[in-house]
């Protein structure tokens, strides 16, 4: 899978959104990469002109885009029930 690809051997970038709501909710880059790792992958959807991913386990959720086949961004995270 292209995401878990990325992962290993291109670059991840945060989005200053993702970074602000990871704050809030007390999550590091190491508990947004193993939810991005492990986690389930939600069918793409359409948003603000990009296909985006949702990447969730029980207790935290993710969302991803492709900038390219090397590169993810990580557009937004936050713990479930929270």
């Amino acid at each position: 899978m292209l995401i878990r690809e990325i992962l290993a051997t291109g670059s991840v970038a945060f989005s200053r959104h993702a970074l602000e709501e990871m704050e809030k909710d007390k999550l590091t880059a190491v508990d947004v990469t193993n939810v991005v790792r492990g986690g389930v992958v939600d069918p793409a959807e359409l948003e603000n002109g990009s296909w985006r991913y949702r990447v969730r386990t029980g207790r935290m959720a993710v969302i991803v885009a492709f900038r390219s086949e090397a590169e993810l961004r990580i557009v937004t995270a936050w713990r479930i029930g929270s």
